[in-house]
């Protein structure tokens, strides 16, 4: 696999997420420049880096999830989720945010060397686990996104300035339905990878899991509130977007907080 691959994905992410930039600057006039280039060059860089990524992961050995293995496969499912939903939905606008991301974390992983052992492939069980975690991140990484966009409008429809970008966007009622599908979906695949690892994990309140443990079902509990008070009360607004947030963040420290003590700070595989 050629080692200058990720380099020239990170290109591709780039010069998407610049287009993508330039029709959110032109504000209103956005919606009249077609999104296919954008689309197109940001296809053109998971297709290249997906490859190249799954080579260094799919070993003989089993799964190898180093640190900034996992952090670039994390930020390459989350580009091709929101691209697959940008093919039918307004939210193309969020590659300005991710892409960046995932060109950083693919030339990363591209100068840092690999460190860590592999997951044998005996465990399919386990394999399902980390698949479903690393979908229901991704998820909840593109709702935290969407959710700062929100937070955004509302700022300025409340201050009476819905000028530049702002106007590109959809409207809000579009926008929080956006968000509530997003963590609706997430909050689905992050109830099956708990369940998951309760059935394949020998102990998942083992001393190296129990922090990521806690911290994922404190996580899954901020969104079963979030969900239950839009159900029920029609929670929106400030309430929906701080819940979002806290709850990403939670779940960014349980997903990547001991990864990166144990790899980066400790040394230890």
């Amino acid at each position: 696999m050629n080692a200058s691959l990720p380099l020239i994905a990170a290109l591709f992410y780039l010069s998407a997420a610049v287009l993508l930039g330039l029709r959110l600057h032109k504000g209103v006039d956005a919606k009249l420049t077609s999104k296919a280039l954008p689309l197109v060059l940001w296809f053109a860089g998971l297709a290249i880096h997906l490859p190249s990524l799954y080579a260094d992961i799919l070993t003989p050995a089993g799964l190898h999830l180093a640190f900034f293995n996992v952090v670039a496969l994390v930020t390459d499912v989350i580009a091709l989720v929101l691209l697959a939903t940008a093919v039918v939905r307004p939210v193309e606008n969020l590659g300005v945010f991710v892409l960046p991301m995932a060109a950083l974390a693919a030339i990363v992983r591209m100068l840092v060397p690999v460190s860590g052992g592999a997951i044998g492939f005996a465990n399919p069980g386990l394999q399902a686990h980390i698949l479903l975690s690393i979908l229901a991140y991704s998820l909840f990484a593109i709702a935290a996104v969407q959710a700062l966009l929100l937070a955004v409008q509302h700022r300025h429809l409340r201050n009476r300035h819905p000028g530049g970008f702002i106007r590109a966007l959809p409207p809000l009622d579009t926008m929080e339905q956006l968000l509530f599908q997003m963590i609706a979906v997430g909050y689905v695949l992050l109830t099956l990878s708990l369940a998951s690892g309760v059935i394949y994990l020998h102990d998942i309140f083992a001393q190296h899991l129990v922090h990521k443990t806690v911290l994922s079902i404190f996580a899954w509990l901020l969104f079963s509130v979030l969900l239950w008070g839009r159900r029920y009360f029609g929670w929106r607004g400030r309430t929906a977007i701080r819940l979002t947030l806290g709850g990403f963040v939670v779940l960014m420290l349980a997903y990547f907080g001991s990864k990166f003590v144990l790899e980066l700070l400790l040394g230890q595989g």
